[in-house]
């Protein structure tokens, strides 16, 4: 593969009609995943074409656009974006962000199944933390949540991320009857690894043949149980992402909820996510989006695209309308997260 030269074009940041700057960029390379978490895929799930994906090429061209706009972090998901042909390329690529000063941060959502792989060729490239789906630290159960992982392979990936100097964070998705009992123990493998953790309520995304009001569970519930083992304090610490935190007294460590239910976090967002076909979503739980590789494809130069870009984010709402539908059990949305991108 060639380089993709940065084209020179307007560097003014990108505001949307609320006054929110836009600095984060979660970027999907691909839908595929190596496993099918059950609140998250379907067991049968039917992939896009290959030939729909935009190459690596031009999803560095994309990311260089908006770098050049004011995103100052990347964050690489899927699908399991580890398993793309190739990818160590697009993240050697994006690294050159880094090195100018242009970016602050490019990271990686994983499920660790490929970590230990990749975790020095990562570090390498400028990646200096991950965020690993851990849901369980059964192994039986693990099987039973991903359908196709291992849970010793990811143990592993972690310990091959932070001998690499990665910092990790576990995220695990709270789900009712299936890991609640689970939480503490999380809280207290995840500190005793210097890891940090944050907790996810089910997110109403795409048809994963699941009743997901039998899944859900509110974070104010598992905080205020949480309260009965650990003291919890509120901590000002943010990611640039969702989350928000608080210091666990009794191990030292950092614990953060993201929810997106119980309490919307659109307030400051400034993200906006881009699919591996080159679709925009300006919101994770709105349909409005933008096509960027119709412009993309149109001209070898980026002044088609920086205006469908621009034109996008004019669109960026206030917030989102999860809503989990009790009486239909439809998704609020019919895409899958592994789409959109976690």
């Amino acid at each position: 593969m060639s380089a993709v030269h940065d084209s020179a074009g307007p560097t003014s940041p990108l505001i949307d009609p609320f006054g929110r700057g836009i600095e984060y960029l979660r970027v999907s390379v691909t839908d595929r995943c190596d496993f099918r978490c059950v609140y998250c895929m379907s067991e049968h799930m039917t992939f896009l074409p290959k030939q729909d994906l935009l190459t690596l090429e031009e999803l560095d061209r994309l990311c260089a656009a908006f770098v050049r706009r004011g995103v100052r972090k990347l964050r690489i998901t899927g699908g399991e974006p580890l398993v793309r042909k190739n990818i160590l390329w697009l993240f050697n690529q994006l690294g050159r962000h880094l090195q100018t000063g242009a970016l602050d941060e490019l990271t990686l959502t994983t499920n660790g199944s490929q970590l230990s792989k990749y975790a020095q060729d990562l570090k390498a490239a400028g990646v200096e933390r991950v965020n690993v789906s851990i849901d369980t630290l059964n192994p039986q159960k693990f099987r039973t949540i991903t359908r196709w992982g291992d849970l010793s392979t990811v143990l592993r990936g972690l310990d091959a991320a932070q001998a690499a100097g990665i910092k990790v964070k576990i995220n695990a998705v709270a789900l009712k009857d299936v890991n609640e009992d689970e939480i503490v123990d999380l809280i207290r493998f995840a500190h005793g690894r210097g890891a940090d953790l944050t907790l996810i309520e089910t997110m109403p995304l795409g048809d994963i043949e699941e009743d997901r009001t039998s899944q859900y569970l509110p974070l104010s519930i598992v905080r205020a149980r949480l309260m009965d083992t650990f003291t919890l304090i509120d901590d000002p610490y943010r990611t640039g992402g969702p989350a928000r935190y608080v210091k666990v007294k009794e191990t030292g460590g950092r614990l953060g909820f993201i929810t997106p239910l119980t309490h919307n976090f659109c307030e400051s967002c400034n993200r906006v996510r881009l699919t591996c076909t080159g679709t925009l979503y300006m919101c994770l739980g709105q349909d409005d989006a933008a096509d960027l590789r119709r412009p993309l494809r149109a001209s070898p130069d980026d002044a088609l695209l920086d205006t469908a870009i621009v034109q996008a984010i004019a669109r960026k709402p206030k917030g989102h309308d999860f809503i989990i539908d009790r009486p239909s059990q439809k998704p609020a949305l019919a895409r899958h997260m592994s789409v959109t991108g976690g």
